[in-house]
């Protein structure tokens, strides 16, 4: 299990780093520490590397993620605190991977099913935890296409903030305008 975490945790970090095209399976072995034997043991190709990789990622940014929000200050444990944490969580280099994965997916037919898959269980995820954090707040299916709106826009954003890291403020304002939004939509907890 060690060994598939290594390399899991190399493959993020590759991608992240050098991209798609970049990532090759004897660089994520290099990088986790591993023979290439050991690598191909657990994870024959490219592919099954980094779906396994992107499964891994995604349960630990939720769980990252369900921590920070149960550590936020209790005045802040509301739908804009959620929203300031799912931005960090968009602008770190494992949601850089991620985006990486799906620019490549635009001409890269086999990546695509992978990239799509992919994107449907972030999104399950984040309403999952959504559902679970407000409770009743809006029903399900507009909760869903609210969650596809904030994961598209923080998409963007992202990639916006790749290029600028926000120089200019505009997608704090983005933010800002949404969290504003979000306000009158989903009331505080009880």
């Amino acid at each position: 299990m060690e060994t598939q975490t290594r390399l899991l945790d190399a493959t993020v970090e590759c991608l992240a780093e050098l991209g798609w095209s970049g990532t090759s399976t004897t660089e994520v072995a290099r990088r986790a520490g591993v023979s290439r034997g050991a690598q191909q043991h657990h994870y024959p190709t490219k592919m099954l590397l980094v779906g396994a990789a992107l499964e891994h990622l995604l349960e630990r940014q939720r769980l990252a993620f369900e921590q920070a929000f149960a550590a936020l200050p209790a005045e802040r444990r509301n739908v804009e605190g959620a929203l300031d944490l799912l931005w960090e969580t968009f602008r770190q280099a494992p949601a850089l991977a991620l985006m990486e994965l799906a620019m490549a997916a635009r001409t890269d037919v086999t990546l695509r099913e992978l990239s799509i898959d992919i994107n449907e269980r972030i999104i399950a995820v984040i309403l999952e935890v959504f559902q679970r954090l407000f409770p009743e707040s809006v029903d399900e299916e507009t909760a869903g296409t609210l969650i596809r709106a904030v994961f598209a826009m923080f998409v963007g954003l992202t990639l916006q903030n790749s290029l600028d890291d926000d120089a200019h403020g505009r997608q704090a304002a983005v933010l800002g305008r949404i969290k504003a939004l979000a306000r009158l939509l989903i009331p505080d907890p009880a």
